[in-house]
Protein backbone atom coordinates (compact mmCIF):
# COMPACT_ATOMS: atom_id res chain seq x y z
CA UNK A 1 0.00 0.00 0.00
CA UNK A 2 2.64 2.33 0.87
CA UNK A 3 4.68 1.50 -2.41
CA UNK A 4 1.50 2.56 -3.80
CA UNK A 5 0.62 5.70 -2.03
CA UNK A 6 4.27 6.66 -3.25
CA UNK A 7 3.87 5.88 -7.10
CA UNK A 8 0.35 7.64 -7.02
CA UNK A 9 2.36 11.12 -5.56
CA UNK A 10 4.94 11.35 -7.86
CA UNK A 11 2.62 10.68 -11.01
CA UNK A 12 0.97 13.63 -9.84
CA UNK A 13 4.11 15.85 -9.65
CA UNK A 14 5.23 18.18 -12.22
CA UNK A 15 7.37 17.09 -15.31
CA UNK A 16 9.34 19.56 -14.86
CA UNK A 17 10.66 18.26 -11.87
CA UNK A 18 12.08 15.28 -13.24
CA UNK A 19 12.75 16.35 -17.20
CA UNK A 20 16.27 17.93 -18.22
CA UNK A 21 15.52 21.26 -19.20
CA UNK A 22 15.84 20.56 -23.39
CA UNK A 23 16.45 23.37 -24.94
CA UNK A 24 19.38 26.09 -24.03
CA UNK A 25 19.77 29.35 -25.56
CA UNK A 26 23.30 30.27 -25.48
CA UNK A 27 23.89 34.06 -24.78
CA UNK A 28 26.05 36.08 -27.58
CA UNK A 29 28.02 38.90 -27.18
CA UNK A 30 27.58 40.90 -30.52
CA UNK A 31 30.08 43.44 -30.03
CA UNK A 32 32.54 40.93 -30.60
CA UNK A 33 30.72 38.85 -33.12
CA UNK A 34 31.25 39.81 -36.43
CA UNK A 35 30.58 38.70 -40.01
CA UNK A 36 33.35 38.90 -42.48
CA UNK A 37 33.22 39.34 -46.26
CA UNK A 38 35.04 38.99 -49.40
CA UNK A 39 34.88 39.68 -52.67
CA UNK A 40 36.37 38.61 -55.85
CA UNK A 41 36.47 40.24 -59.42
CA UNK A 42 39.35 39.59 -62.54
CA UNK A 43 41.40 42.05 -61.01
CA UNK A 44 41.61 41.65 -57.51
CA UNK A 45 39.58 41.28 -54.42
CA UNK A 46 38.18 43.43 -51.78
CA UNK A 47 37.18 42.25 -47.94
CA UNK A 48 35.87 43.68 -45.11
CA UNK A 49 32.90 43.43 -41.94
CA UNK A 50 29.65 43.21 -41.24
CA UNK A 51 27.50 43.63 -37.87
CA UNK A 52 25.56 41.24 -36.50
CA UNK A 53 22.02 43.05 -35.43
CA UNK A 54 20.87 39.81 -33.78
CA UNK A 55 22.07 35.89 -33.36
CA UNK A 56 21.37 32.75 -31.60
CA UNK A 57 22.25 29.40 -31.16
CA UNK A 58 19.59 26.57 -29.48
CA UNK A 59 21.44 23.56 -27.78
CA UNK A 60 19.95 20.73 -26.60
CA UNK A 61 21.34 17.73 -24.70
CA UNK A 62 25.04 19.41 -24.82
CA UNK A 63 24.40 19.42 -29.02
CA UNK A 64 23.90 22.03 -31.52
CA UNK A 65 20.10 22.05 -32.71
CA UNK A 66 19.56 25.47 -33.88
CA UNK A 67 19.60 29.23 -34.16
CA UNK A 68 19.54 32.19 -36.66
CA UNK A 69 22.56 35.28 -36.97
CA UNK A 70 20.82 38.89 -38.67
CA UNK A 71 23.22 40.92 -40.51
CA UNK A 72 22.64 45.10 -40.66
CA UNK A 73 23.96 45.25 -44.82
CA UNK A 74 24.03 49.20 -43.47
CA UNK A 75 27.24 48.22 -41.27
CA UNK A 76 29.07 47.02 -44.39
CA UNK A 77 32.54 48.16 -44.31
CA UNK A 78 35.52 47.84 -46.59
CA UNK A 79 38.92 47.04 -44.51
CA UNK A 80 41.48 46.49 -47.42
CA UNK A 81 41.48 50.32 -49.57
CA UNK A 82 43.46 52.77 -47.21
CA UNK A 83 42.49 55.56 -49.19
CA UNK A 84 39.22 57.21 -47.72
CA UNK A 85 37.58 58.27 -50.83
CA UNK A 86 37.97 55.25 -52.54
CA UNK A 87 36.71 53.59 -49.45
CA UNK A 88 33.92 55.38 -49.63
CA UNK A 89 33.29 55.45 -53.20
CA UNK A 90 33.00 51.48 -52.97
CA UNK A 91 30.70 51.43 -49.61
CA UNK A 92 28.69 53.68 -51.53
CA UNK A 93 28.30 51.09 -53.93
CA UNK A 94 27.82 48.28 -51.96
CA UNK A 95 24.55 49.26 -50.07
CA UNK A 96 23.16 50.55 -53.90
CA UNK A 97 20.95 48.77 -56.02
CA UNK A 98 23.83 47.50 -58.03
CA UNK A 99 24.66 45.13 -55.11
CA UNK A 100 22.31 45.23 -51.74
CA UNK A 101 19.94 47.80 -52.05
CA UNK A 102 20.72 48.57 -48.26
CA UNK A 103 18.02 51.52 -48.21
CA UNK A 104 15.35 48.98 -49.06
CA UNK A 105 16.68 45.79 -47.39
CA UNK A 106 18.49 46.62 -44.38
CA UNK A 107 18.76 43.37 -43.01
CA UNK A 108 20.01 39.63 -44.00
CA UNK A 109 19.54 36.62 -42.50
CA UNK A 110 20.34 32.84 -41.97
CA UNK A 111 18.07 30.81 -40.28
CA UNK A 112 19.22 26.85 -39.49
CA UNK A 113 16.60 24.35 -40.47
CA UNK A 114 18.96 21.53 -39.96
CA UNK A 115 22.13 20.18 -38.19
CA UNK A 116 24.24 17.23 -38.62
CA UNK A 117 26.32 15.87 -35.44
CA UNK A 118 30.10 15.43 -36.79
CA UNK A 119 31.79 15.65 -32.97
CA UNK A 120 31.47 17.75 -30.06
CA UNK A 121 33.02 20.42 -31.95
CA UNK A 122 31.95 19.78 -35.25
CA UNK A 123 29.00 20.38 -37.46
CA UNK A 124 27.11 20.68 -40.33
CA UNK A 125 24.55 23.25 -41.01
CA UNK A 126 22.10 23.48 -43.51
CA UNK A 127 19.38 26.13 -43.23
CA UNK A 128 18.26 29.39 -45.36
CA UNK A 129 20.12 32.55 -46.49
CA UNK A 130 17.83 35.37 -47.28
CA UNK A 131 18.99 38.67 -49.00
CA UNK A 132 17.20 41.13 -50.58
CA UNK A 133 14.07 39.26 -49.24
CA UNK A 134 15.39 36.19 -51.76
CA UNK A 135 15.81 33.08 -49.99
CA UNK A 136 18.23 30.00 -51.04
CA UNK A 137 19.46 27.04 -49.53
CA UNK A 138 22.78 26.70 -47.82
CA UNK A 139 24.89 24.14 -46.30
CA UNK A 140 28.42 24.67 -44.45
CA UNK A 141 30.38 23.85 -41.23
CA UNK A 142 30.01 24.81 -38.00
CA UNK A 143 33.18 24.83 -35.38
CA UNK A 144 32.74 25.28 -31.56
CA UNK A 145 35.93 26.77 -29.74
CA UNK A 146 35.99 26.50 -25.66
CA UNK A 147 37.45 29.20 -23.81
CA UNK A 148 38.13 29.85 -20.68
CA UNK A 149 35.48 29.71 -18.34
CA UNK A 150 32.11 29.74 -19.84
CA UNK A 151 32.84 31.11 -23.05
CA UNK A 152 33.06 29.35 -26.53
CA UNK A 153 33.87 30.85 -29.99
CA UNK A 154 31.20 29.42 -33.39
CA UNK A 155 33.10 29.83 -35.99
CA UNK A 156 31.38 29.42 -39.98
CA UNK A 157 32.94 29.52 -43.56
CA UNK A 158 30.17 30.04 -46.30
CA UNK A 159 29.83 30.63 -49.44
CA UNK A 160 27.15 32.11 -51.50
CA UNK A 161 26.33 33.21 -54.99
CA UNK A 162 25.04 36.39 -55.27
CA UNK A 163 23.28 35.83 -58.61
CA UNK A 164 20.61 34.41 -57.01
CA UNK A 165 19.62 37.36 -54.68
CA UNK A 166 19.55 39.73 -57.60
CA UNK A 167 22.71 41.18 -56.91
CA UNK A 168 23.63 41.97 -61.11
CA UNK A 169 26.42 43.95 -60.86
CA UNK A 170 29.52 42.66 -62.96
CA UNK A 171 27.64 39.17 -63.25
CA UNK A 172 28.26 36.79 -65.98
CA UNK A 173 25.16 35.62 -64.94
CA UNK A 174 23.40 38.53 -66.25
CA UNK A 175 25.60 40.31 -68.67
CA UNK A 176 28.36 39.14 -71.42
CA UNK A 177 31.48 40.43 -72.63
CA UNK A 178 32.43 41.52 -69.20
CA UNK A 179 36.31 42.08 -69.53
CA UNK A 180 38.11 43.54 -66.67
CA UNK A 181 34.70 44.85 -65.14
CA UNK A 182 33.53 40.86 -64.13
CA UNK A 183 33.14 40.55 -60.22
CA UNK A 184 32.44 36.91 -59.87
CA UNK A 185 29.25 35.52 -58.30
CA UNK A 186 31.03 33.86 -55.35
CA UNK A 187 31.35 35.90 -52.24
CA UNK A 188 32.44 34.17 -48.82
CA UNK A 189 31.72 35.28 -45.92
CA UNK A 190 33.26 34.06 -42.62
CA UNK A 191 30.66 34.11 -39.13
CA UNK A 192 32.35 34.59 -35.83
CA UNK A 193 30.13 34.59 -32.48
CA UNK A 194 30.83 34.59 -28.77
CA UNK A 195 29.02 32.48 -26.76
CA UNK A 196 29.10 33.86 -23.17
CA UNK A 197 27.20 31.49 -21.22
CA UNK A 198 27.63 27.62 -20.84
CA UNK A 199 25.27 25.83 -22.44
CA UNK A 200 25.82 22.97 -21.09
Amino acid sequence: MRVLWIVLILSLLPDCLFAQKKNIQAAIDLDKSVVEWTGKKLTGEHYGEIKLSSANLVFEKNRLVGGSFEMDMNSIVCTDITDAKSNKRLIDHLKSDDFFSTSKFPKAKFEITRVEYKSEANYIVTGNLMIKEKTNPLSFPIVITFLNGTAASVTASMIFDRSKYDVKFGSQSFFDNLGDKLVYDDIEIKVKLLLTSNYK
